[in-house]
């Protein structure tokens, strides 16, 4: 990506939400994704744009997994956020894993662990704005934030995964763990508990609450303390405290794709996930 630049071709109407930031349109494939970076302080915001969801399909991950690896290379920190209203991202695309491509299957979770390797293991300080809902791979996203600001009001967050009849990965967990603690998460995984803002704040999910107006403003303030720190010595503190935990994905990648797509295709998980789906189709008739 360019320095000091956004791409996507809905660049102007980002401009409108976010006063002070300088855009200008890049010809790329992540329409997915709108990046804009303020040319006074270095600042990027990521903002997911798929709509209804945000849900994070092959293509979607893709898109951020090119602008992280861009960002990294031409911004000073990253705030990231959701360009759809009330919802932060609702995590994986089912459609992506129910009744799914047997060579395309392998591609999504390799992008899967991608994105999360690149979010997780970000040399920048990264800000989740989370300004709506944030199950599942949302919540993924979230965690893999030094710094969380979620919405005060009625929305949720968590990795509710076993209610839907899969387990999150040994790297989901991990993420997890290095976030709420042992006890937090092993009661909240297996349950597949989804925390209201509150509750999430209590138990160390989110560090902030604010009103919905205040999210991208506070996120924006936040960062600026966060820069005041040298850059190599945060960054080098960061790495410190999670390589470790990239390091065990880095090592089994591939067996942790077969593990997926074996556990992914077997008949009772798709038999859940078609449950999962008929229930979806039987709400949006209503």
């Amino acid at each position: 990506m360019l320095p000091l630049r956004a791409l996507c071709r809905n660049g102007p109407s980002i401009a409108r939400r976010l006063p002070g930031v300088q855009l200008a349109r890049f010809s790329s494939s992540g329409s997915n994704v709108i990046v804009a970076v303020d040319d006074k302080t270095g600042v990027a915001t990521m903002q997911l744009n798929k709509k209804p969801v945000n849900s994070l399909n092959l293509e979607m991950l893709t898109d951020i997994c090119i602008n992280l690896e861009k960002l990294e290379k031409t911004a000073k920190g990253i705030i990231l956020t959701s360009a759809v209203p009330n919802i932060f991202s609702a995590g994986l695309d089912i459609l992506e894993m129910y009744q799914p491509k047997p060579e395309r299957l392998p591609e999504f979770w390799k992008m899967v662990q991608e994105m999360w390797i690149k979010l997780y293991g970000c040399q920048l300080p990264v800000i989740a704005a989370i300004n709506g809902h944030s199950p599942a791979g949302g919540c993924l996203m979230s965690i893999c934030a030094d710094y969380r600001i979620m919405a005060q009001g009625n929305y949720t967050i968590g990795l509710n995964e076993t209610k839907l009849g899969i387990v999150a990965p040994t790297w989901f967990k991990d993420t997890f763990v290095n976030t709420v603690g042992h006890r937090v998460a092993e009661g909240a995984l297996q349950q597949g508990t989804l925390f209201s803002s509150e509750q999430a704040l209590k138990v160390g999910l989110v560090d902030e609450l604010v009103p919905m107006d205040q999210v991208q403003a506070r996120a924006e303030t936040q960062m600026k303390s966060w820069l005041k720190v040298p850059g190599t010595a945060r960054a080098t503190t960061k790495s410190m405290m999670r390589q470790e935990t990239i390091d065990k994905l880095l090592k089994k990648r591939q067996e942790d794709i077969d593990m997926h797509v074996v556990f992914i295709t077997s008949p009772p998980v798709q038999k859940m996930m078609g449950i999962y789906m008929e229930n979806l189709q039987k709400k949006s008739a209503k």
